[in-house]
């Protein structure tokens, strides 16, 4: 089966092909960080304004790199949430309009499930059942995942996603957006211990995090007159803070459920230091770590092309609306009924 994925969930616009044999056989993102930087964040309204520019044309660049064509794709798989309702409607129309004239089955797919499946993409794949930290700026989670559509969130944020607070914590630093990213680089020029802030959550038991009030320790500590730190030290210590965290509630639940294997997914799974301190731990205590290139960390196409692929060889189909959900549980998520939905 070959599927066109459309991922429209927020400020990148994305499109991949899929080939249950051949793999992954294109795919295109085109962020829109440029474009958001001078309002600080993500602009709704502009978001999907520029999702409808991109889209098209993205489509057919896609298609014609694959070398698919009505006649060869099998199907078409949409983001239908989480994510900005007016960014969701446009990749849903779209794909709505093709299986239309198509005549295609077309599938709105949960983004986050997208996000679990990412690493199947690779060459090196986890085997079901395994351990998923979704880390990214709308979502910090611990997931088992047990098959498709057998999901249980272990722990969750109970306030700010990790990335979120990544991104507030620049702000209060001044730096640019998109701020994650650029807090990271400054705090390699930085020596982390030089304040010391707290590890939320991870003195007492449970799979939970919290990351308000690391970002309110940040804000005391610039504001600090008696003793200043720098800036530099400010963001290594920040990242150390949260990256121990991470690390501390993963090694956790590794150890709880018994599952010795750990994907790590989302836009903060790209993360340089998490990914060398995650490896440290699963070396030391010997569990299987897997995450997917950092391109398939951020939102893409692809692992929407791939978890399309799969509910809908399965005899999944969503109905003849655009489906559209700013809010969705992962845990309302159901195994496909047909047999073609094993990864």
């Amino acid at each position: 089966m070959r599927v066109l994925g459309i991922e429209t969930s927020c400020d990148e616009t994305a499109v991949a092909v899929y080939d249950e044999h051949d793999g992954l056989l294109a795919h295109s993102v085109y962020s829109q960080v440029a474009l958001h930087a001078e309002f600080g964040g993500v602009v709704p309204e502009l978001a999907s304004r520029d999702h409808v520019r991109k889209l098209t044309p993205m489509i057919r660049q896609v298609l014609e790199a694959s070398r698919s064509h009505a006649g060869n794709v099998d199907g078409i798989a949409y983001t239908a949430g989480p994510g900005l309702i007016g960014a969701l409607l446009v990749g849903g129309s779209v794909a709505r309009s093709l299986a239309m004239a198509w005549d295609r089955p077309c599938l709105g797919v949960h983004h986050m499930e997208g996000h679990l499946l990412a690493p199947m993409l690779e060459d090196r794949r986890p085997e079901m059942p395994f351990l998923a930290l979704l880390v990214s700026g709308g979502h910090t989670m611990l997931v088992e995942v047990r098959g498709l559509g057998l999901y249980r969130i272990l722990g969750e944020t109970l306030d700010d996603a990790a990335g979120e607070a990544f991104d507030k914590t620049a702000k209060l630093l001044d730096l640019p957006y998109p701020g994650g990213p650029a807090l990271a680089r400054l705090a390699a020029s930085g020596v982390p211990g030089k304040i010391s802030l707290p590890r939320p959550m991870t003195s007492r038991p449970g799979l939970d995090f919290s990351f308000s009030g690391l970002k309110t320790a940040v804000r005391l500590a610039a504001e600090e007159t008696h003793s200043p730190v720098s800036r530099e030290d400010l963001a290594a210590e920040f990242q150390e803070a949260v990256v121990d965290t991470l690390v501390a509630k993963c090694g956790r639940a590794v150890r709880e459920s018994g599952i010795p294997s750990l994907v790590i997914a989302g836009g903060v799974g790209a993360n340089k230091l998490l990914r060398e301190r995650m490896k440290e731990l699963s070396a030391a205590e010997g569990w299987n770590l897997y995450y997917p290139r950092p391109e398939f960390c951020t939102d893409n196409g692809a692992m929407i092309a791939y978890a399309g692929m799969l509910r809908l060889r399965a005899g999944e189909s969503s109905p003849l609306v655009v489906q559209a959900r700013a809010r969705w549980n992962l845990e309302d998520l159901k195994p496909p009924a047909g047999p073609g939905g094993q990864h």
